[in-house]
């Protein structure tokens, strides 16, 4: 990837400096400051993520300067992933823009848009962060609202919302967007009660975090996404929530499609899974889901001929391959780089197969020493072996080798980023 930065020389970082501590506006703050009416505004980041955004960009720099003012020092961060012009775009109208501009262009979309701001959270130098779009669906003159609610309430995470007294989602275009909207929205609420208390529109892009509060290694974005990630990995103590309403978008096409939605379905797994309570829970699911293929493929070999004995132990290794194929996906999709594909098959399956040679002598240890009844002494050794191969599957298949990063960017990939970053600054 590439770093660029542009700052304009007339109206660059000095500028925004001279104008956040200049004489006229100092007392008027600290006249408001005592009389509680307005808090101390820190500084703010504006990450916005772009994907092919040309034609909007100078409108939203344009807004960005009327709607921010002088006595909030500023600065601007890009993330792009464009295949068009809109680096070239930025940097033309970053020209006439009193605030810092920064270009992260990204040869590479990891994580798509939740992985851009990752990015730009990475970047930012600011005590507020400000992530927004840049198709002007979300007003920049919210942005000193989201700062100053922030610095009112002490809360560690603002949200722009479309759900509360005030805000709407009329930017939403037809009705099978907000069906959408609306239905991701009560899945995310309901898989997440607690993590989300408080916010009432968990599917906005809009929104304000402290960054003391979050740490861009600790997010793991898959998709578009990025507040529900946020919200459930940082765990931001104190939230309060800001009406705003959902505009059309200024010009291009809506990025949302049927890919971005399975995406989306992939990470709420993921989220929910997060917790090693949870994916033993998932993992027991999917253990028992495998019985339906390993049924079938018993009655169709039985039905060619097979003797049910072989049969059913060809039979065992469709459930265990689909067992498989659903915990890769839904339990362990973020451990998946630690070893290759055919490598954690075959460790699985070794463990799944062992599963059955275990369970026979611990039936037998259970009847012949503790005198259990023989469905007792299943049901106990199905529960043994179940805890077991979930510990042994975690443990020898997903977690990483010795001397492996566990955080989002394995080693290997941050010393690529390193090396291919590149800063230059324009005048």
């Amino acid at each position: 990837m590439t770093y660029e930065s542009t700052v304009p020389g007339e109206l660059g970082e000095p500028a925004v400096r001279a104008a956040a501590s200049a004489p006229a506006a100092a007392p008027r703050r600290r006249t408001e400051r005592e009389k509680g009416a307005i808090p101390e505004p820190g500084a703010v980041t504006i990450v916005v993520p772009t994907f092919n955004e040309s034609a909007n960009i100078r409108e939203l720099l344009h807004r960005i300067t009327e709607s921010v003012p002088a006595r909030l020092p500023c600065e601007v961060v890009f993330v792009d992933d464009s295949t068009d012009d809109t680096p070239e775009v930025i940097r033309e109208a970053a020209r006439s823009c009193p605030y810092p501009v920064t270009v992260l262009h990204r040869d590479t979309p990891a994580g798509g848009l939740g992985g851009a701001v990752v990015e730009g959270i990475r970047a930012a130098t600011s005590d507020w962060i400000v992530v927004m779009d840049g198709d002007l669906q979300h007003p920049p003159s919210l942005v000193p609202e989201l700062v100053a609610a922030g610095e009112r309430t002490h809360a560690g995470l603002v949200v722009a919302s479309r759900y509360i007294k005030g805000g709407s989602r009329a930017g939403l275009a037809g009705g099978y967007r907000v069906a959408v909207s609306r239905g991701a929205t009560w899945l995310t609420k309901t898989l997440f009660p607690r993590r989300l208390r408080g916010i009432s529109d968990p599917m906005s892009g809009f929104f304000a975090i402290r960054r003391s509060v979050v740490t861009a290694d600790v997010l793991k974005p898959l998709g578009y996404k990025i507040l529900l990630e946020t919200a459930v990995r940082a765990r931001p103590r104190q939230v309060t929530e800001v009406p705003f309403v959902f505009q059309d978008r200024f010009a291009g096409e809506s990025k949302s499609t049927a890919q971005e939605g399975m995406r989306f379905l992939r990470h709420l797994a993921g989220l929910r899974t997060a917790s090693p309570v949870a994916r033993m829970v998932v993992f027991g699911l999917i253990g028992a889901t495998g019985f339906l293929p390993n049924l079938a493929a018993l009655w169709a070999l039985t039905a060619a001929g097979m003797h049910y004995l072989p049969a059913e132990i060809v039979a065992n290794q469709f459930g265990v391959a689909w067992n498989f194929l659903l915990i890769e996906h839904l339990c362990f999709r973020d451990r998946r780089q630690h070893r290759h594909w055919w490598d954690r098959a075959g460790r699985f399956a070794l463990l799944a197969n062992a599963d059955l040679v275990l369970r026979i002598p611990l039936i037998a240890l259970f009847v012949g020493r503790f005198g259990m009844t023989a469905l007792g002494a299943t049901a106990l050794a199905l529960v043994t072996t179940f805890v077991l191969r979930f510990v042994s599957t975690e443990a020898l298949v997903y977690l990483p080798r010795k001397g492996e990063r566990t955080g989002n960017t394995t080693a290997a990939e941050t010393g690529r980023h390193a090396g291919s970053r590149t800063a230059r600054r324009t005048s």
